[in-house]
């Protein structure tokens, strides 16, 4: 029987909600620089929030 986990579930919602956003993101027609930084900047913002955690979980 398939028993999905809470990791697991988590992961098809990131994925999900990704997938969604970058084809909202490449439909806008805004000029291809503000594009790219507003395609990126959700995962900068992603990746230090993922950074401070694990330093703030270690201590």
């Amino acid at each position: 029987m398939l028993v999905i986990k809470r990791k697991q579930l988590t992961w098809v919602m990131f994925l999900l909600v990704g997938i969604g956003y970058f084809s909202t993101m490449s439909n806008l027609e805004i000029n291809y620089f503000g594009k790219s930084l507003i395609a990126l900047v959700p995962i900068q913002m992603g990746a230090i929030i993922y950074m401070t955690y694990l330093r703030w979980s270690r201590s």
